[in-house]
């Protein structure tokens, strides 16, 4: 009788000992919330971005704030955020062109750029190589890529800013060096004869190659190729091409919906908080080149400097990449034809 009291009662400890501990992990719902939909590999970065600027907000304005994240193909994201299938309240793309898909539905004002410092581009990025150990392909610029049999892995341009970015900054790696236009197109249709697939997003394209094993070489964002070869220990090395394009990723408030939700001003103090010194330093640490130059030296070593071209050095602007290159019709639909996913 003693032992079956003895063990009602360590069953009723457990119980009540269980409860503290889902009532001290459970946080108070917050008394706003802020939906901000990203692209592919932000993940981490806004991981450690959204709990800082939470603690900030409430401890200025003495009101709870919760950042929920959406992540995907940038290019995705914004056609979701376009059509209404997604609501944020905040974007924070890959591309300016990106942002402007939203714009052109009338979402977001057409002044966006200047609403927020360095035309609402808290970060830089570019695109670079990573390989497995030794580097067996010998690959140190663009061209190595379409030699011999060598696989290339690199996500959709449909879908993807890394998949978009990868095309620009191929065809500018051939064109900048005194390729013709035709000589370019041949250049990017061979790039896409050495993939064997096209995924979605940059994530599903580094997972198939760091942890699926597939391919020679992954044409990655540059902080997702740092992550990628810090997480494999050694099994992986990063090649900085000679050339490469600058990526501008860009933030904006969704006006149409803060309207609705009468959260401009906690939308505006929400991307204000990525120029700030405290997040500029997260950025850094993360693999993503901040746009202040304190830093951008900090950093130096991590994130070498680099020959990056802009995107008027082979289009008018980022939208007109957009339809040149992406468009119906447009150079890629030219020289890739899809192939299934190989297992």
């Amino acid at each position: 009788m003693r032992s079956q009291w003895l063990n009602a009662l360590a069953i009723l400890a457990s119980v009540l000992a269980g409860s503290l501990i889902v009532v001290a992990n459970t946080k108070h719902p917050a008394a706003h919330y802020l939906p901000n939909a990203s692209y592919d590999p932000t993940r981490e970065l806004y991981r450690e971005l959204n709990p800082l600027f939470e603690a900030k907000y409430e401890g200025e304005r003495g009101s709870g704030v919760a950042v929920r994240q959406s992540h995907g193909g940038s290019s995705l994201q914004a056609r979701r955020a376009a059509s209404g299938e997604e609501s944020p309240d905040v974007v924070t793309l890959g591309l300016p062109s990106d942002v402007m898909i939203i714009q052109n539905r009338g979402l977001i004002a057409q002044n966006w750029r200047e609403r927020l410092p360095n035309q609402s581009r808290p970060y830089y990025s570019t695109i670079i190589f990573v390989v497995r150990k030794g580097n067996p392909h010998g690959v140190r610029d663009w061209p190595d890529l379409v030699k011999g049999e060598i696989s290339v892995i690199v996500p959709d341009p449909k879908t993807s800013g890394n998949g978009k970015l990868a095309a620009l900054a191929a065809w500018g790696a051939a064109a900048l060096r005194g390729a013709s236009e035709s000589e370019a197109r041949d250049f990017l249709r061979a790039f896409y004869a050495h993939a064997p697939f096209l995924l979605p997003a940059a994530r599903a394209a580094g997972d198939a190659f760091a942890l699926e094993g597939k391919g020679d070489v992954h044409i990655a964002w540059e902080n997702e190729a740092l992550r990628e070869v810090e997480a494999s220990r050694g099994a992986l090395e990063i090649v900085y091409p000679p050339l490469s394009i600058l990526a501008e990723p860009s933030v904006a408030w969704v006006d149409a919906n803060v309207e609705k939700r009468h959260s401009e001003r906690l939308a505006r103090s929400y991307l204000e908080f990525l120029f700030s010194e405290e997040a500029q330093e997260v950025i850094a640490q993360n693999g993503y080149r901040p746009f202040d130059e304190a830093a951008v030296r900090r950093h130096a070593k991590r994130l070498p400097p680099m020959e990056l071209f802009s995107i008027e050095r082979i289009a008018q602007d980022w939208m007109d990449a957009q339809r040149k290159f992406f468009g119906e019709g447009g150079i890629v639909d030219a020289v890739y034809t899809p192939k299934p996913r190989a297992e």
